[in-house]
């Protein structure tokens, strides 16, 4: 990562009461100089650490050779095999910072180790687009390269004394078989990174037979966490696709998931979007898939992450909103430091609301105490104090409100995208912390904070409804257009304020906002778009739209090499954006989609197949993971569920809707008991 500051938001004129005030004033263009024009110039941001090459020469007076290559994910390798010479096998480690490359049938007649083309001249800010220029402006000296007769490596210095460092080895002889080890260090390491670097590719080299069981040790027990099986192929393969990589990309101790995670393109430009963490939807979404799962370790490496970075954010609230309390920054670098953009979302008041929801979630599908008092109830009473002094003005029914509201990513840019009223996204965000708060502390023995955490969400708004009960974006404001962010629903899905469970009134609103969705068209949708669809129609027991909505996603938004890639890349017209940065959120929300129409406990209530499609007579899951503690496995043949096997972890009772009666039965269970549950 390039780390360096964005200087305009250590000015005297950054602050939420100056925005407000150049909002009313129409000061657009100082506007844009200090909150959008920033995150134009080439850096903060995620950068490239290169790449390695292999040269295997064609066979004289042969044509050059067909090219295969495969992903396994059992223990995950890439296999390129070329016919008539070598196969090469590639995989990085699954908790260790090295990766192996082990060639048969040949020897690289070369071997090269290219670094990033770092070196350059600074220039002034690139242009605003989705990759805002070259590696060059980041203005980097050259890198420092070095060899030796089986290693290749080089050491790179970045901004503000920062280096890395890769290193690659290559064991001595020749023959038929080859191996090779690689790594990345930094300073954040080690203050010699490149020999950080050679003492871990020696390590794996001298240990390989070890270091390669070790991997396939801990991909077996991570593919032994949940299984799925269902009719529609194509959905099934993209989910363990997907399932791969929240593993690959997601560990506890590392880093979480970027827009691209770990996948940086060695292409001499600037990573889309600058590869960092945005918390209007992208980083929320690739999370999505960890609960249902059964991967809350990985989805862990989300939360340590935003809890490290708490400190920063709760001085980033202080310094620009001077509110107690916490919000966090919509576009953020690996510390999670504010970085710019459009304005009406990176400094959005509810952006540490949606990161809460997380916590939440790890609470409410863990059940670990700890958890609960130490991280979950502390993160969110941060940003209830934070929220109740922000929306301390009232509108004219004397309920509270926000003097700027928006809905990523309504209107974009414009002027008009900050509403003159509170927005459904803002609402919704600000009901649930302030519910979720309550519900929590509740759990501590907190009556004094519950009660006023309830009395604060009674003095919130009502829901911004169309006539046919339809989610507005804002009051009078419908969305009559297509837009491939569906924040106005977000009462609906994720955030379940808004149910079919509740009665028929919000029935009605939830039929109503997919119809409208489904009216106003996909013509601007991205991938991620019918990712959200098919989790959203699964909390509606739409089964036909969810399984649809996944399998156009599967067919015409996601690469030969399953990558989601924004835009439309079939040619059948779902999306006028045919455009391709990748990015994770669209891959993992539609992991979550598929476990939400096969697996629903959000009402308090354990539900199988609450959302498949009718030709779906046969599917199975095992141990997915419902609320409270309790994994979930069922098997469904000839159109009806056959069987169902509740575990619970740590003890409790579990509330299940039974498919054969449609009568809801209470079983108490003891910590590790597990109950068999069959049509009688």
């Amino acid at each position: 990562w390039d780390l360096r500051p964005v200087p305009e938001f250590s000015s005297a004129e950054y602050s939420y009461e100056t925005m407000q005030q150049w909002e009313r004033e129409g000061r657009f263009e100082d506007l844009i100089r200090v909150y959008e024009q920033p995150y134009n110039r080439p850096a903060p941001t995620k950068i490239p650490a290169g790449r390695i090459e292999l040269s295997f020469p064609p066979e004289r007076g042969l044509p050059s050779p067909r090219v295969a290559m495969e992903l396994a994910l059992s223990p995950p390798e890439a296999t390129v095999s070329l016919d008539k010479q070598p196969q090469v096998r590639v995989w990085v480690h699954a908790t260790e910072p090295v990766g192996m490359i082990q060639v048969s049938g040949s020897t690289p007649a070369a071997v090269q180790l290219i670094a990033p083309l770092f070196g350059g001249k600074e220039e002034g800010p690139a242009k605003p687009s989705i990759v805002a220029g070259e590696l060059s402006q980041l203005g980097y000296p050259p890198p420092k390269l070095s060899q030796g007769e089986h290693w290749r490596a080089f050491e790179q210095e970045g901004w503000g004394g920062f280096r890395f460092a890769i290193f690659l080895m290559w064991e001595p002889g020749g023959g038929t078989e080859w191996r090779a080890a690689w790594t990345v260090a930094t300073t954040n390491e080690n203050h010699d990174p490149l020999a950080l670097a050679r003492q871990r590719v020696e390590q794996a080299l001298k240990n390989t037979d070890e270091f390669e069981k070790s991997h396939e040790l801990w991909w077996k027990g991570y593919w032994d966490q949940s299984r799925i099986r269902v009719p529609n192929k194509v959905i099934e393969k993209q989910w363990y696709l997907d399932t791969y990589k929240f593993g690959a990309a997601s560990r506890r101790g590392a880093p979480p998931i970027t827009l691209q995670g770990p996948w940086t393109a060695d292409d001499g430009k600037l990573p889309p979007w600058k590869g960092d963490y945005h918390h209007d939807l992208n980083t929320q979404l690739s999370y999505w898939p960890c609960y249902a799962g059964n991967r809350l370790e990985e989805g862990l490496s989300y939360l340590d992450w935003l809890w490290a970075t708490r400190e920063n954010c709760v001085a980033w609230t202080q310094r620009f909103f001077k509110l107690p309390g916490m919000n966090v920054p919509m576009t953020g670098d690996l510390k999670n430091n504010q970085i710019g953009g459009w304005r009406q979302y990176t400094h959005s008041a509810t952006t540490g609301a949606w990161l809460a929801h997380h916590f939440y979630l790890h609470w409410k599908f863990s059940q670990d105490r700890k958890f609960l008092e130490q991280r979950a109830y502390p993160y969110l009473n941060d940003c209830a104090v934070f929220l109740e002094a922000v929306t301390n003005e009232r509108d004219a029914a004397g309920k509270r409100s926000l003097p700027l509201s928006s809905s990523p990513e309504i209107n974009d840019n414009k002027p008009n995208a900050w509403f003159s009223t509170i927005t459904n996204y803002d609402l919704a965000l600000i009901r649930f912390v302030f519910s979720a708060a309550a519900e929590l502390a509740d759990m501590l023995g907190n009556a004094e904070d519950a009660a006023h955490w309830r009395s604060v969400l009674a003095e919130l708004p009502e829901w911004s409804l169309a006539e046919d009960g339809g989610m507005l974006v804002a009051p009078n404001y419908p969305l009559n257009e297509s837009h491939r962010h569906f924040s106005h629903l977000m009462a609906i899905h994720p955030l379940g304020l808004i149910d079919l469970s509740h009665g028929e009134e919000e029935a009605r609103i939830v039929r109503a906002s997919l119809a409208h969705l489904k009216e106003t068209g996909t013509d601007y949708w991205c991938g991620y778009s019918f990712a959200w669809l098919a989790n959203l129609a699964a909390r509606a027991k739409d089964g036909e739209t969810a399984a649809q909505a996944l399998e156009t996603f599967a067919k015409a938004f996601v690469l030969r090499n399953s990558f989601h890639c924004n835009g439309d890349q079939s040619g059948q017209g779902y999306s006028k954006f045919t455009y391709r940065p990748f990015t994770l959120e669209g891959n993992f929300a539609a992991a979550a989609g598929l476990q939400e129409m096969l697996l629903q406990s959000h009402t308090g209530v354990i539900e199988v197949f609450p959302a498949v499609p009718k030709d779906w007579r046969e599917a199975a899951f095992e141990r997915l993971r419902a609320q409270g503690g309790f994994l979930v496995s069922a098997t469904r043949a000839g159109g009806e569920t056959t069987a169902i096997v509740i575990e619970s972890e740590y003890g409790g009772t579990c509330r299940v809707l039974l498919p054969w009666t449609g009568a809801i039965q209470e079983y108490a269970l003891g910590a590790g008991e597990r109950r068999i549950l069959e049509k009688s």
